[in-house]
């Protein structure tokens, strides 16, 4: 083999790894990314309990807090989840007027051809909102 010919061979391989990795990326990246969207969209949002755990924790570790310390930082937490969830179920109808109001002001303006379209783009923040526990 000539040198010339070796020298060849040799940048054709590094161009061919180079492309795969470029192909390779790509792809990885794409599956990555439309993976992420359907687990987020499948997945059902952590219970209080699972939320008030992973918070425990991070802040035992960020903190060192003693095994009591993390045992009364979750009871607290618990007690702000509750509260915060009896705050919730008084504005929770108060919201919910606002948004209806909203959105019939919305469909005042809007042309016949234009309201289905609204009336899926409500639709679909809905099952949003549901999904997400709001």
């Amino acid at each position: 083999m000539t040198e010339s010919s070796t020298t060849r061979k040799a940048a054709l391989s590094v161009g061919l790894v180079f492309l795969l990795g470029l192909a390779l990326g790509g792809f990885g990246g794409y599956i990555l990314a439309h993976q992420k969207y359907t687990v987020t969209n499948a997945s059902v949002p952590p219970s209080d309990t699972v939320k008030r755990a992973q918070k425990v924790q991070e802040l035992t570790s960020l903190a060192n807090l003693t095994p009591e310390q993390g045992q009364q930082v979750d009871a607290i937490i618990a007690d702000i989840q509750t509260q915060m969830k009896s705050i919730r179920k008084t504005l929770d109808p108060q919201f919910d007027e606002v948004r209806q109001r909203g959105r019939e002001r919305i469909r005042a303006i809007l042309t016949e051809e234009q309201k289905p379209k609204f009336e899926e783009f409500i639709r679909k923040m809905d099952e949003e909102r549901k999904r997400n526990g709001q």
